[in-house]
């Protein structure tokens, strides 16, 4: 996927949410994107607090399904008659995650809203949308082996929602975020 801005053609890698897991290393939740051919990845490390909406999302628990009401994103940009064009991881800068989603009014230019890299992969999930990663991303975060037996055991969204459901609150202050 291309970009253009200011005469400046931009090219994006397209990926998708591959997996979430816990990292046994660094003891914090981990999305994986990876892009269609498999050749690339790139961990996402999220909170604690992040996790438990990521994971109902990413098994298809919508946490709003029971109330019936829209998350306030949803509802803005159904309001606003705006439509989701692009979510885009467009740097890392000191260990942190630029993101941004595009959105396209009915009349007029598209609109860029930058968004913690969490909300950003929550949107790809639920509107079913890639991620477009800027290729310098890739360069800069460690490349997975998305092929290792411990990774794919990891990479059960299910298990790591039952670790949530099971986990005692005081635990989760004795992670660093």
């Amino acid at each position: 996927m291309t970009e253009t801005k200011m005469g400046e053609t931009k090219m994006y890698l397209e990926m998708k949410v591959f997996g979430f897991a816990l990292d046994a290393i660094a003891q914090m939740p981990v999305i994986i994107l990876k892009d269609a051919e498999e050749k690339h990845a790139v961990p996402v490390w999220i909170n604690a607090q992040d996790s438990v909406a990521f994971a109902a999302q990413f098994v298809g628990r919508e946490a709003t399904a029971r109330t019936r009401r829209k998350d306030v994103f949803t509802a803005l940009v159904e309001q606003m008659e705006l439509t989701l064009s692009r979510i885009v991881v467009e740097s890392l800068k000191d260990g942190v995650f630029i993101a941004s989603v595009r959105l396209v009014p009915r009349k007029g230019e598209e609109i860029r809203l930058e968004v913690h890299v969490t909300e950003a992969m929550l949107l790809s999930l639920r509107y079913q949308q890639p991620v477009l990663v800027d290729p310098e991303v890739l360069a800069q975060v460690s490349t997975l082996d998305l092929k290792e037996d411990g990774l794919a055991e990891e990479n059960n969204a299910r298990r790591f929602v039952d670790f949530l459901d099971h986990m005692d609150p005081a635990a989760m202050g004795k992670y660093p975020m």
